[in-house]
């Protein structure tokens, strides 16, 4: 009862502590002196006061150029994104209901009470209730991701200016401003979600009670949500973002807007997908094992626990990029980046260990396809692979040879820079492939389909940093184009482009596309678990077609989505050369 209550507690506090650290840090950029002038288009903008003289360039004229550029893209920015939601409630509004319908009809929209699958002898909930709150469940989802991307984008918009302004004081200034807003960005994403799924379990359970299989089972809805937002925010940013720089950045604002909707606002809701759905799936796998059939609060939670200790461990990694390490010259930034991953994996393996042997049982039961398999803590503590994301980021560096060849490839001809950037492509996937091999392997070993589940999570846990890195980055190539559009002098494009070059160089530590295949199999585990299927037989005519067929659809998408990048950019094209302000 005590560990019960202390859950409830430390979960809603943690979630809350980083919203709290996420509006210290907006306060602490804000500080910065502002001044309000009018500009020439007639709207009020706040503007950076230049505490040193730029050479050739009178400063206020620098500032004025800065905020109509920073209102211009996020003018553009927000209109796109308004545009895709009003898309996206429609798509949100039909799917709700196609899952109501599918849902409800099982039991023929039958609203008694059934004999619970998993945990006999006790009755559960109707299906027409499980239809209702899983439909709640997935817009909850959906409303969370749009708003993550939605705060992402105007964060970002609202950095970009003010890190070009700040780099005339020193690249050390500038990459403070840069990651101290991205990491507003990482905080309030993973805050958010974590306190909003926890207070839908909690309302839901109100309804449900002891019935933690249908509680559970509902919750999932909300994965769904976040996942097909991030699938809309992320295509449709993306294609946004090629289109100018397909046609050789004719449009230097709209090039800047593209890094806002699609590497901002597509990537923030594309992290929550995974983060909501690997939470569902190890808690739908948790519910229907000795933790759901004995109703231990505690353990159920596990999830939720360690992403409130990855708010904590986070908070304590941005303090050294921030607080304790004066980034001094160009060559340190990339190392601080890289310094916040390795320390955050240093601490959240220790944190983890700590929340395991409090939330877990010294021995439990999980369901491993049709049977129930014992495991004991420390077996299951062993399945998260929390040096996965550090094995991806061996070869994301500017100053390594393979990097170092690619840009020498360039001195023959762009023939050659694209064989020899897809080769190291190609080739820079091995290491990945085998860390997550190897983690799939010993994660299902120890702890079955709850252990791919949690391997997941032990890879989401430091959200929060890898955000503030991979939203420094965007930030840091905005302020770039702002700075060569307001005309300020080569030295300060020097600076930005370096915080650029070491934000490409670790956006890997953000995407974590190996995260993809753990999430998978991780809601495919809670599906078989659900289905009740004991195994599958890769031998069957059935199954193997299947599979062929499941392996094309990437293609089949990745071929649309290039077709619609080259439609867009001659839709550009043709806007540019009849739009007046092109005109001589």
């Amino acid at each position: 009862a005590s560990s019960e209550a202390l859950t409830q507690v430390l979960i809603p506090v943690a979630a809350l502590v980083g919203i709290g650290f996420a509006l210290l840090q907006w306060l602490l950029f804000s500080r910065v002196k502002v001044s309000s002038h009018d500009s020439s288009n007639g709207y009020k903008v706040k503007l950076i006061e230049a505490d040193e003289e730029e050479e050739g360039i009178d400063n206020i004229e620098v500032s004025i150029k800065c905020a109509e550029i920073q209102h211009a893209i996020s003018l553009g920015a927000t209109s796109f994104l308004f545009t895709e939601y009003k898309y996206l409630g429609i798509f949100m509004g039909v799917f709700g209901v196609i899952i109501f319908l599918f849902l409800a009809s099982v039991k023929g929209f039958s609203t008694k009470s059934e004999p619970c699958i998993y945990n006999q002898g006790n009755t559960c909930k109707p299906a027409l209730a499980n239809a209702v709150f899983s439909t709640i469940a997935f817009l909850l989802g959906a409303l969370t991701s749009v708003l993550s991307g939605f705060l992402g984008m105007k964060i970002a918009t609202y950095a970009n200016a003010r890190t070009a302004l700040e780099a005339r004081k020193g690249v050390g200034k500038a990459f403070i401003i840069a990651f101290r807003l991205g990491a507003v960005m990482g905080f309030l994403l993973a805050a958010n979600g974590l306190l909003v799924l926890y207070v839908s379990i909690y309302l839901f359970k109100l309804y449900y009670g002891d019935d933690w299989e249908g509680l559970y089972e509902s919750i999932t809805g909300y994965g769904l949500g976040g996942s097909s937002m991030a699938l809309f925010g992320r295509v449709g940013g993306g294609i946004y973002k090629k289109q100018p720089m397909s046609v050789l950045i004719l449009s230097v604002i709209a090039d800047n807007v593209g890094d806002n909707v699609g590497d901002i606002a597509g990537m923030g809701s594309n992290l929550f997908g995974s983060y909501a759905e690997s939470s569902c799936a190890a808690l739908f796998v948790a519910s229907i094992s000795s933790f759901g059939i004995n109703h231990d609060f505690t353990a159920m939670s596990y999830p939720l626990i360690i992403s409130s200790m990855g708010i904590v461990v986070c908070l304590i990694t941005t303090l050294f990029a921030t607080d304790m390490f004066e980034i001094k010259n160009v060559r340190e930034i990339e190392p601080s980046l890289k310094r916040q991953l390795l320390i955050s994996t240093i601490l959240m393996t220790a944190g983890i260990a700590m929340v395991s042997f409090f939330a877990w049982p010294s021995e439990f039961t999980l369901f491993d396809f049709g049977t129930e398999k014992e495991v004991r803590t420390l077996r299951c503590y062993s399945s998260m692979p929390l040096i996965c994301p550090s094995l991806m980021l061996t070869a994301s560096s500017n100053t390594c040879s393979p990097v170092q060849n690619v840009a020498d490839s360039c001195r023959i001809g762009a023939a050659t820079n694209v064989i020899f950037g897809l080769a190291l492509g190609y080739k820079y996937v091995i290491i990945p492939i085998f860390a997550i091999s190897i983690s799939i392997y010993v994660s299902f070993s120890l702890a079955a389909m709850y252990g791919i589940a949690v391997a997941a999570i032990g890879m989401l846990t430091t959200i929060s940093t890898s955000l503030a890195i991979d939203a420094y980055g965007p930030i840091s190539d905005n302020a770039g184009g702002i700075a060569e559009m307001a005309g300020m002098s080569h030295k300060i494009r020097e600076r930005t482009d370096a915080l650029d070059a070491a934000g490409n160089t670790t956006a890997a530590i953000g995407k974590e596309s190996g995260l993809s295949a753990l999430v998978s199999l991780a809601l495919f585990g809670a599906y078989v678990s659900r289905a009740g299927i004991k195994s599958v037989d890769v031998l069957t005519p059935k199954v193997f077609i299947g599979l062929i067929v499941g392996a094309m659809p990437p293609y089949w998408f990745s071929a649309m989505t290039m077709k619609s990048v080259g439609s867009a950019a001659l839709k550009m094209v043709e806007e540019v050369g009849n739009s007046i302000q092109f005109r001589d």
